[in-house]
């Protein structure tokens, strides 16, 4: 007769490897993370605790949805101004002083830590808030875009407010969660346009 302790282990471990093969063919290749495909990395984040780790795996979602509309705030701004006022011209003519001394600076601290530069556009090199100020600066070509001008000072407050923690490795709160998913919703809304 069989040990039942041993059946019951090679049926862990069968589940086990089973989720591992599900989860590796459910998922495109191109979507693993840095994390996954480095063992050194992997090793390391072994050594935190499991509380940290499921906390970073939470924010990282955050982290992603931030993540793709910040980028999509700074094409949004790059592509109008680009294309009312010419590819290179812009930058000079339409950002605010605040934010060419920011992306100066920041561009400048960069360089002197031997860092690759990250980008050839300036907008890189600015905070969320300035986008901000970029749109407001420039509400000529984005009241066309955007449905209302306060409205999107309230949304960006809103949004540079939530980023704080999902940038800086904090936690949101459940409340925050659900303010960010309904800020988000708010700025799909403003690009619907003047009605």
């Amino acid at each position: 007769m069989m040990d039942h302790g041993r059946i019951e282990l090679f049926i862990l471990k069968s589940a086990s490897i089973k989720q591992s093969i599900d989860d590796t063919m459910q998922r495109p290749k191109s979507t693993k993370t840095v994390l996954e495909e480095d063992y050194s990395i992997k090793s390391s984040i072994a050594q935190f605790s499991s509380e940290v780790r499921d906390s970073a795996l939470l924010m990282a979602e955050h982290y992603k949805l931030f993540y793709m509309l910040e980028n999509d705030i700074r094409r949004l701004i790059d592509d109008t101004l680009s294309e009312s006022h010419g590819d290179s011209d812009w930058w000079e003519k339409y950002a605010p002083q605040s934010a060419k001394e920011e992306m100066k600076s920041n561009l400048q601290r960069e360089r002197e830590a031997g860092f690759t530069p990250r980008s050839e556009n300036p907008l890189d090199y600015i905070t969320f808030g300035q986008l901000g100020e970029i749109i407001r600066m420039n509400w000529q070509l984005f009241g066309g875009i955007l449905s209302n001008q306060k409205a999107m000072g309230r949304v960006m407050y809103s949004l540079n407010n939530l980023r704080g923690p999902i940038a800086h490795c904090g936690n949101l709160a459940e409340d925050e969660v659900d303010r960010l998913r309904l800020t988000v919703k708010d700025w799909f809304r403003l690009l619907e346009g003047p009605k």
